[in-house]
C-alpha cells in the first residue's frame, strides 16, 4: 500500500521529534497527544542538543506514570506498549515506582514486567504484594495457556515413540514410519504396500519414563527466563510420565520442585539478582540424577561463572559419560541469544553438550529431542539457522 506524502511527513514527524518540527510541521489533535507520550519517555533529558526537551518527562510521581501509562494504552498496540513499558523502566529507572498500588494497577502485564516485580518482591510493602501476585498469575495464566497444550503433545509424542514396539496392537500402530519402512514391498500393480514389519507406539501406563532436571540461573540477566522456565516446569511436572524437578541459584542454590503445582509461588520462590555459582548448582543437580540414561538435565544460563569453571566442565562431563542428555540453554526467552561466556559455551560445545538459545515456542520441540535421545548439537544448529 502507498502512502502520500502528508502522512509520510506525519510519521517522520512523530518518529523524529521535536527536532522535525520544522520540516515536517507541528503534530495537531490525537497526534499532540501521542507525540507528548513519546516525548515523556524518548526525549527526557536526550535530546541531545538537537532541538528541545518536549517534556519534562515522567519524574517520580506515580500518579503521573498511571495517568501516562494510559494514555500510551489508548494511542498504541498491546505490543507497542510492553515494548515502551519496558523502556521507561530502563531508562527512566522507574522500578520503584512499580512498588506503587496506583501505578502497578495501571501497567500492562508482560513477561518482563513479571521479571521486574520479581526483582522487587524483597522489598515490596505489604499493600503491593497482593496485586503484584494478581498481575503475576495472569501473565503466567497466559502462558501457560501459550505453551501448555503443545508442550504436552510434543512430550507425549516424543514418550510414546520412544517405547516403540514392533507388534503393536492397530490402535497403536504409527502408519508414516510403517509404511516408510514397508516401502520396499510396494505392489503396483495393486497400488498399496504390504506392511510386513509394523511398527506402534509402546504402552507404559503412568510409569514414569523420564526424569528432567531444569536447572536455573537466577542472575539479573535471565529475568526472562526464570519466568518462562518457572512455568514450563510446572507444566512438565503436571504429566506423569515425568519425574520434575526445578532448581535455581545465584551463589545459592534452592530446590523449588515442591511448589511446582503452583508456578505462581514459583516465581515468588526466586530472587533475581546476585552472583552465579554454576558449578554449586550443578552439584546439587546431580545428586538429583539417580538414572542416567533416564535423565534430562537442563541448564538455563548465561554462563558467566563465579564459581570453579574447572569443577564446573567436570561435573557435566561426568553427567555425559554416565548418559545423562545434557542441554545448556543461554536463554529461554522471545529475545534471541543474550551476551553469554563464549569460552564456557565452546568448552561445552567440545564435550558435546549444545549451547544456544531457545524460544519458549521452540522448547517443546527441544523436550521431545531431548526425550528421543536426538542429536541434539544437530538440532542446535537448525535452530541457531532459524
Amino acid at each position: 500500500m502507498t502512502i502520500g506524502e502528508d502522512e509520510r511527513r506525519r510519521r517522520w514527524r512523530l518518529l523524529l521529534g521535536a527536532a522535525a518540527d520544522e520540516s515536517c510541521g507541528r503534530p495537531a489533535g490525537r497526534d499532540a497527544q501521542v507525540d507528548a507520550a513519546l516525548a515523556a519517555l524518548y526525549d527526557n533529558g536526550a535530546a541531545g542538543g538537537g532541538g528541545r526537551d518536549r517534556s519534562a518527562g515522567l519524574g517520580g510521581s506515580a500518579p503521573r506514570v498511571a495517568r501516562w501509562l494510559g494514555d500510551i494504552r489508548e494511542y498504541f498496540p498491546s505490543t507497542v506498549v510492553r515494548v515502551m513499558q519496558t523502556d521507561a523502566i530502563d531508562r527512566l529507572r522507574l522500578n520503584q515506582l512499580l512498588l506503587e498500588p496506583e501505578m502497578l494497577g495501571a501497567v500492562e502485564p508482560d513477561v518482563h514486567l513479571v521479571g521486574t516485580l520479581l526483582s522487587l518482591n524483597r522489598v515490596m510493602p505489604e499493600q503491593t504484594k497482593g496485586l503484584a501476585r494478581q498481575v503475576v498469575a495472569k501473565v503466567v495464566a497466559d502462558l501457560e495457556r501459550r505453551i501448555a497444550q503443545r508442550t504436552r503433545a510434543a512430550v507425549t509424542g516424543a514418550l510414546n515413540r520412544a517405547a516403540r514396539v514392533n507388534r503393536p496392537r492397530h490402535a497403536d500402530i504409527d502408519w508414516g514410519r510403517t509404511i516408510l519402512a514397508n516401502l520396499k514391498h510396494y505392489q503396483p500393480e495393486h497400488r498399496t504396500v504390504v506392511p510386513e514389519r509394523l511398527i506402534g507406539y509402546g504402552r507404559r501406563g503412568t510409569a514414569v519414563q523420564r526424569d528432567v532436571v531444569l536447572c536455573v540461573d537466577q542472575s539479573g540477566s535471565m529475568a526472562a527466563s526464570v519466568v518462562y522456565s518457572g512455568v514450563f516446569a510446572a507444566v512438565l511436572a503436571s504429566m506423569r510420565a515425568l519425574r520434575t524437578s526445578l532448581v535455581v541459584f545465584d551463589t545459592a542454590v534452592v530446590d523449588l520442585t515442591d511448589q511446582l503445582s503452583d508456578p505462581v509461588e514459583v516465581l515468588f520462590g526466586t530472587q533475581l539478582g546476585g552472583g552465579t555459582d554454576i558449578n554449586r548448582a550443578i552439584g546439587y543437580s546431580q545428586r538429583l540424577i539417580t538414572r542416567p540414561r533416564d535423565s534430562i538435565f537442563v541448564l538455563i544460563s548465561d554462563l558467566y561463572e563465579g564459581g570453579v569453571r574447572a569443577q564446573m566442565l567436570r561435573r557435566v562431563a561426568e553427567m555425559v559419560a554416565s548418559g545423562v542428555q545434557v542441554v545448556v540453554l543461554l536463554a529461554l526467552s522471545d529475545e534471541g541469544a543474550p551476551a553469554y561466556d563464549h569460552g564456557n559455551a565452546a568448552a561445552l560445545a567440545e564435550l558435546g553438550v549444545p549451547a544456544f538459545a531457545c524460544t519458549p515456542d521452540a522448547f517443546p520441540e527441544l523436550m521431545a529431542a531431548a526425550i528421543q535421545r536426538r542429536d541434539l548439537m544437530a538440532f542446535a544448529e537448525r535452530f541457531a539457522d532459524r
